[in-house]
């Protein structure tokens, strides 16, 4: 098959989906469009606006087949989300938001179902966040879905299911904190059998596999031809890690940034993940283990700057390192290796809308980072893709922080890159950017030795 070179990439993130078109002879981004993804009240429970994106995501493509021509379609979307589909195609029941709380009114009678973390990975985590938690209160909130049930698809899939007409899962995303999964067996656990529906699930494949092309009726609301295709896709965090693993050697760690922060480490120290501190197993592409660590990077980035998107001067970061002004976790104390602990400022809360507080949020997110870097045994360099990338503080304190080089990617969407890249296995990339370290090294290193030193002091004052 001839590498097609314009890549249609759709991407449904947590807060917003997009379609980027991809060449990937110059491995760049032509064009990206974006609309938010705004989760619908409901009934029957707070669910994705796929109609919506449906309507956007078709009027793009068509669109951009009009301006560059599309040769192939990839998708990648955020993970903890599954889709019920009946004999007919159509949804048995709306997406669930994996955010509402709905699944804890269960907790209790699900924990004793769930596979232990030691064989699945995945952690016991809030809401909705396990797949298997979704889909045990879903069945138990309206007994006839079940029943309407005929395929059960990971979320990329639903997507393409709608391109194509194939129902598939990818190993990716049923790998990521499911319960259904277990990542060292490269098998399903006994989850899917437990809760009745081993045969729904539709078949788990690799993400650059060739799910088909599209439909007659996709190729009429479009104008793209008969002939294009439609990779299988792959989960959002994985898709920042993929062009690494085609051309990183060694130990090295990926930092996918957006709504979440996503840590994950290849080839690095062997370490016990400790299910406590939202550390989980990923599976990449190839359907390897990945040890992984995350937390609401974007979110909090969002809370704590409350709308204001200020750049700090030189004489703001001074001030914070001088005083040792720190936030210190967790904004959301919900997820991160800090659960269950709240947001504290020492040295004082800087006013919303000051580059003080700007500095200082940097510096914690980078220090969140180091945790969960520390936290999957992270070797070797350090190379950071998504929003963050561009916060020169963030990335020179994770620098500083590690003691290993940090590498930034200079993709805007590297989850769109990551997907687009499906579709060629064996590109050569553009090396990402080294990170300097900073002229006063001496100075950010006490700070974060100081932030270290006064989360554990917080840490044990609460045991």
């Amino acid at each position: 098959m001839t590498t097609p070179n314009h890549i249609a990439v759709i991407d449904i993130g947590k807060t917003n989906a997009k379609l980027a078109l991809v060449d990937l002879e110059t491995v760049t981004e032509l064009v990206v469009v974006t609309r938010p993804n705004t989760a619908l009240s409901g009934p029957p429970w707070p669910h994705f606006d796929v109609d919506g994106h449906w309507a956007f995501l078709l009027d793009a493509l068509r669109q951009f087949h009009i301006d560059y021509g599309i040769d192939a379609i990839s998708v990648t979307t955020h993970g903890a989300s599954i889709v019920l589909l009946q004999d007919d195609g159509k949804l048995a029941a709306p997406i669930l938001d994996y955010e509402y709380d709905g699944p804890d009114r269960f907790a209790e009678a699900y924990d004793k179902i769930r596979p232990d973390f030691t064989q699945s990975g995945s952690p016991k985590l809030a809401g909705g966040l396990n797949v298997g938690a979704q889909l045990y209160w879903q069945f138990a909130t309206d007994p006839q879905l079940k029943d309407r049930t005929a395929h059960i698809v990971t979320y990329p899939q639903y997507w393409g299911h709608g391109l194509t007409g194939v129902v598939a899962s990818d190993v990716t995303s049923i790998g990521c904190h499911t319960d259904l999964w277990l990542p060292y067996n490269d098998t399903f656990s006994d989850l899917p059998a437990k809760l009745g529906i081993a045969e729904k699930f539709a078949p788990v494949r690799k993400s650059m596999d060739i799910l088909g092309p599209i439909t007659q009726k996709i190729a009429t609301i479009t104008g793209l031809p008969l002939d294009t295709n439609v990779c299988v896709g792959i989960h959002d965090s994985n898709a920042s890690l993929y062009p690494y693993i085609l051309n990183q050697t060694g130990a090295f760690s990926v930092v996918s940034t957006g709504t979440w922060v996503v840590v994950m480490s290849m080839a690095g120290a062997a370490i016990s993940l400790d299910p406590n501190r939202d550390t989980l197993v990923n599976v990449n592409a190839y359907g390897q283990a990945v040890p992984s660590a995350r937390f609401m990077g974007g979110r909090e980035y969002e809370i704590i700057q409350a709308g204001q998107d200020v750049r700090p001067s030189q004489d703001d970061v001074e001030k914070v390192l001088m005083s040792s002004q720190m936030l210190l976790p967790s904004v959301d104390p919900l997820t991160g290796p800090y659960q269950g602990e709240n947001a504290f400022w020492s040295g004082g809360e800087p006013l919303v809308g000051a580059g003080q507080r700007a500095a200082a949020l940097s510096f914690y997110l980078a220090m969140m980072t180091d945790t969960c870097l520390r936290l999957t045994g992270a070797e070797g360099p350090t190379i950071v893709e998504g929003p963050f990338a561009n916060n020169a503080l963030f990335v020179s304190m994770l620098a500083v922080a590690t003691g290993r080089p940090v590498l930034k990617s200079q993709a805007e969407t590297g989850t769109s890159i990551g997907a687009a890249l499906l579709f060629a296995k064996h590109k050569e990339l553009a090396t990402p950017s080294p990170v300097p370290l900073p002229l006063d090294v001496t100075q950010w290193q006490r700070y974060s030795a100081q932030w270290h030193w006064l989360v554990q002091e917080r840490r044990q004052a609460t045991v």
